[in-house]
């Protein structure tokens, strides 16, 4: 397949020098029969695949190419050759995420998936410790002062339960296994509303609470979920965390690694981080949230591709997604998975990097930017 990929090239550089050599060779050589091929090509340059406003393209040459490259990936092996875990009843839980269960010690965890790829602070004001191989299998742990696991979360396909629910199960079935789910939570003297939301549910189930994402573009199946033990939600005495730096770089880590674990989950290679676009894009939200607005265009109506190219970042093909008011990484790329332009830049085969960029208001509301590009 590269061969025939390099190939296809050859000929794509050969075609577009044909202004030099067309001349020339066809004093010796009718040259007509390309006259389809020019057609042809004229279509791939000329056709809008994607939202003007999400995507550039710097020239005609690139959206060819960028139509090979798309071409050849869709023909590929998957990218990893990763074993998939084979699943256990939950044991003391009804609910494990990997075979691993609330309540568990962090030595248990380490003798079954070893040392965490990475940490970050989250907005339970613990440490989520990341896993997976290559995105693979990728699960989010938390642990209490005693090192003892009091979160989970997961977007793949590692969910066991007694009730049978797993990733991928119908909505309709996670309620009948579970019941109504919560509209409310009590933390002493207080009640907390919960947002009206068909893209989740929460439930409570024993000692915990439970929530349960659902794929509204896969006929609202379950994509991801996550468990919080019930002590670990009863500290939690506001709806968002003081914003800090450390908060900051946690959202920004983890917004990065659930769009990968995504992009992985259905056959799209990971992206690379980018430092300086992550600039870029942290400083926007830094505008948004100093000035209270939420747009893709800022105050001096410049676009994200005018910020790029302002920071000198140099690209072929960009997007950008949005987000705003969720109060963990985790809600945010959810949403922004369950809305249809940006679910398609998080899928969009083009991209090759990505720089994301979190700040706060002074009510610590987040504000979440996601700058995609192609070197």
């Amino acid at each position: 397949m590269k061969r025939l990929f390099l190939f296809l090239l050859l000929l794509l550089a050969i075609y577009s020098a044909k202004p030099y050599w067309e001349k020339p060779v066809s004093e010796y050589i009718d040259l007509s029969f390309l006259e389809p091929v020019d057609d042809a090509v004229d279509k791939v340059i000329t056709s809008e695949p994607f939202e003007k406003t999400v995507l550039y393209v710097s020239d005609k040459i690139d959206r060819a190419v960028h139509f090979l490259l798309s071409n050849e990936h869709s023909d590929e092996e998957p990218i990893a050759n990763i074993e998939k875990p084979e699943l256990k009843a939950p044991e003391v839980s009804q609910i494990s995420i990997y075979n691993i269960e609330i309540g568990m010690t962090e030595e248990q965890v380490i003798q079954l998936l070893g040392e965490p790829n990475q940490v970050s602070m989250n907005e339970y004001q613990t440490r989520w410790s990341t896993y997976h191989q290559d995105y693979h299998n990728f699960m989010m742990i938390s642990y209490d002062d005693k090192r003892n696991i009091n979160a989970i979360y997961t977007n793949d396909d590692l969910i066991s339960s007694e009730s049978g629910m797993r990733y991928g199960s119908d909505k309709n079935f996670v309620r009948e296994q579970y019941g109504t789910p919560l509209t409310e939570l009590r933390k002493g003297n207080h009640i907390y509303k919960l947002q009206n939301s068909e893209e989740f549910d929460l439930f409570e189930v024993g000692d915990l609470y439970v929530y349960v994402f659902y794929d509204i573009h896969k006929d609202n199946t379950v994509t991801a979920v996550q468990l919080i033990a019930k002590t670990l939600e009863q500290k939690r005495d506001r709806i968002y965390a003081v914003g800090n730096d450390l908060l900051r770089d946690g959202f920004e880590r983890q917004l990065f690694d659930l769009t990968n674990a995504s992009r992985v989950r259905h056959g799209f290679s990971a992206l690379q981080w980018d430092d300086h676009t992550s600039v870029t894009a942290r400083n926007h939200s830094i505008d948004m949230a100093k000035y209270n607005y939420f747009s893709h265009e800022n105050l001096q109506g410049q676009s994200p591709f005018d910020r790029m190219k302002n920071d000198g970042i140099a690209f072929r093909a960009a997007g950008e997604n949005l987000a705003y008011g969720q109060s963990s990484a985790i809600f945010a790329h959810e949403g922004l998975m369950n809305s249809k332009g940006h679910r398609e830049n998080i899928l969009q085969d083009t991209y090759s990097h990505l720089g994301v960029g979190v700040s706060f208001n002074e009510e610590s509301q987040p504000y979440y930017t996601e700058n995609f590009l192609l070197k």
